[in-house]
């Protein structure tokens, strides 16, 4: 099971834009980072998760 944001999760074998489509994120407003390492956004497409992977999804928030 793949680590997410502290929750188990099933996405092993999953790319990173496959991941966050299924968590219903939208790959522009967020930072991914895979065991400590920031994964730049061009390589989410080939970046594939692993069951040992620790993963951290940043989100970004307006406000005024």
């Amino acid at each position: 099971m793949v680590v997410i944001n502290g929750k188990e999760m099933d996405c092993d074998g999953m790319t990173v834009t496959e991941m966050l489509k299924e968590l219903k994120f939208d790959s522009q407003k967020v930072v991914v980072e895979i065991n400590q390492e920031i994964i730049d956004k061009v390589d989410y497409a080939s970046q594939v998760l692993d069951k040992k992977d620790k993963v951290e999804i940043v989100g970004f928030v307006g406000g005024g």
